[in-house]
């Protein structure tokens, strides 16, 4: 997966981090329960889980949502998912306001495994502070922090 960003009319893409087949956006942001944070321009932020929580899970075969309108702290429970292998849950990143729920998962919980940085999200939140997000991990803290020590 690339992205690509237009600085001043000029492209210019930007590749993840890769470690051991996992693949990190390095335009996100991550706790270190796995879940990644995207800052959107209207100031809310998306929320899903990272590539190495998607394979850990393997199959998801159902996702139990997050009430829409809900107020979360930092740490509470944002939503489970259910798979072949376990029942995982995915805590919020940082507290504010769930604003929307990606639907898509009702029909298609798989959608985390095929595309888990994409239109594999789980929920929109609006954060009490946004300035917040700067306190997560970028991808090579987050290899570093969490990944390399939970494969050692």
């Amino acid at each position: 997966m690339q992205h690509v960003f237009i600085i001043v009319g000029e492209s210019v893409t930007v590749e993840p981090l890769t470690y051991k087949g996992y693949s990190f956006p390095r335009d996100r942001k991550y706790s270190e329960k796995h879940a990644w944070v995207k800052v959107l321009e209207k100031g809310s932020i998306k929320v899903g889980i990272t590539d190495y929580a998607q394979k850990k899970l393997k199959a998801v075969v159902f996702v139990e949502p997050p009430e829409v309108g809900a107020h979360l702290k930092a740490g509470d429970l944002l939503a489970t998912l259910e798979s072949i292998k376990a029942v995982g849950e995915v805590y919020a990143p940082l507290s504010g306001t769930v604003v929307a729920y990606n639907s898509k998962l009702d029909d298609d919980p798989g959608l985390l495994n095929r595309d888990p940085y994409g239109e594999g999200w789980i929920a929109e939140i609006k954060p009490d502070n946004p300035a917040d997000t700067e306190k997560l991990l970028n991808a090579d803290e987050y290899v570093e922090r969490v990944v390399k020590k939970e494969e050692s």
